[in-house]
């Protein structure tokens, strides 16, 4: 009676090649946003599924805090810690984000780099024509000259709520979230905050995927040539 040699390591292998493509594509992106404001880096860990051997890929929001640097711009802001701005997206859905290089739009409102309206508690915050002293509280009231126009609404997010990013510096937001408390609240006017990837840290990810990449091609070819052993040599009757 024969022996039957049936390698199955070549699914496991392709398995891990996806994983390792899903890893590339997320440090690329960490790479390409060093310079973003406010941007969160998405870190990756595997788990294996059911069979315990397939591995697969999941990703999570890395929340720390990136640089923040002084600008004295009035219209700049920063979150040391946690917590979101609120903007209003396409389609009037909000959206989350950490960005705060503000500026005004033709129509006075406050908006974001991408001219998405920046949301107080009330609604959009627009600025009455000519105001030009602009000031903005530790807990988020937006003054201008020395009437105030609303309050910055400021959200925060368990940690154990996953976020979705959506590109452009925006998180999708979550069904659950609430309103920062004001004794929560860190609002610093006039000061940005950086991304909170490192182009070293990114490179250094990048360089690990590329090799362990490698590895399993190298395997993948490695399992191929023994299974042509397999059905060529081994199968011949003696």
């Amino acid at each position: 009676m024969g022996i039957s040699i049936t390698p199955n390591g070549l699914d496991t292998a392709a398995a891990a090649l996806r994983y390792w493509e899903r890893r590339q594509e997320i440090s690329s992106n960490n790479l390409a946003n060093v310079e973003t404001s406010g941007f969160r880096a998405e870190r990756a860990f595997s788990h294996l599924l059911a069979d315990g051997v397939t591995p697969e890929i999941g990703t999570m929001t890395d929340r720390r805090t990136g640089a923040i640097t002084r600008t004295d711009n009035p219209l700049d802001v920063a979150l040391p810690g946690d917590g979101f701005f609120v903007v209003r997206g396409a389609n009037d859905e909000e959206k989350l984000t950490r960005a705060g290089a503000w500026r005004l739009d033709a129509e006075r409102r406050i908006v974001d780099p991408s001219g998405r309206p920046v949301l107080g508690e009330g609604g959009e915050l627009t600025l009455p024509p000519g105001a030009s002293a602009i000031e903005i509280s530790r807990t988020g009231e937006v003054m201008a000259d020395g009437q105030q126009v609303g309050r910055l609404r400021i959200e925060q997010i368990a940690t154990t709520t996953p976020l979705q990013h959506e590109g452009d510096g925006v998180f999708t937001m979550p069904d659950e979230h609430e309103a920062m408390p004001d004794e929560q609240r860190v609002v610093q006017q006039g000061a940005i905050e950086g991304s909170n990837v490192t182009s070293v840290t990114a490179l250094v990810d990048m360089i690990a995927v590329q090799r362990a990449y490698a590895a399993v091609q190298k395997t993948m070819t490695t399992i191929d040539q023994v299974r042509g052993i397999a059905a060529t040599d081994l199968a011949k009757p003696v």
